[in-house]
């Protein structure tokens, strides 16, 4: 239970990191596109590589297109939630909250998956961990740094994502409880659910913020981000 909980917390610690980074400094625009850009092919590879792969090994296509209908579902329904209240209270955009809210429906069931598989191995899988972990940044950097510039307070954003990472390191101690009495096609789901809420955010807020700050260069780097989460996920 100790080592889920002290992985789960590493592995949630890059929201909180790009969080400070993005209140200890402006960001350039096109350095937060690029930021963004990368995470956007290391989330592209983790959803290939590390969720839909290992749930269609773990269960077949069935579960693990059950849970990324649900999640994607999930995702587009809360953040059309979000966007709207935001606008209502605010008379604003959402500023940054898509990507904290994709950053939450991802990270808990990716962190779980993570618990889940601490418990049936007894070690990290060292591919997943540095998946989430340079995934989260970019998500962390550019929703911050776009809450800044729309008038949020630094505690405003801060105990955001405090509360996000808190409950990204308790999915993995969940993960790890469940292990036992999860079947294989609930874990297979799971990594769905979270492959879905991915893909969603990426098309509808992480790739445009991405191509949006940085013109003419973010493909590239997204190919770039793709590549080092490809790799380290093949290695494993």
């Amino acid at each position: 239970m100790t080592h889920a909980l002290l992985w789960g917390a590493v592995a949630a610690s890059s929201l909180l990191l790009g969080t400070l980074l993005a209140v200890l400094r402006s960001w350039p625009r096109s350095w937060v596109g690029l930021v963004l850009a990368f995470g956007a092919g290391s989330l592209i590879a983790g959803i290939s590589f590390e969720l839909y792969e290992s749930g269609h090994d773990q269960a077949g296509a069935g579960p693990v297109a059950v849970g990324l209908a649900i999640g994607a579902l999930s995702y587009f329904f809360a953040d059309r939630a979000v966007e709207g209240w935001t606008r209502k209270q605010k008379g604003e955009g959402s500023a940054g909250v898509p990507l904290a809210l994709g950053a939450l429906l991802d990270g808990i069931p990716e962190q779980a998956v993570l618990g889940i598989g601490l418990a049936a191995g007894g070690v990290i899988n060292p591919a997943m961990l540095l998946a989430i972990f340079v995934s989260n940044l970019p998500e962390a950097i550019g929703s911050s740094s776009d809450m800044f510039k729309a008038g949020k307070s630094r505690n405003q954003v801060l105990v955001l994502w405090i509360a996000v990472s808190a409950l990204c390191t308790v999915a993995t101690i969940v993960g790890f409880m469940i292990a036992d009495h999860a079947g294989r096609e609930v874990q297979a789901s799971i990594n769905g659910f979270a492959a879905g809420a991915l893909l969603v955010m990426l098309v509808d807020s992480m790739a445009p913020e991405a191509q949006n700050k940085a013109p003419g260069i973010a493909g590239l780097a997204t190919a770039l981000g793709f590549a080092a989460t490809a790799a380290l996920s093949l290695a494993d």
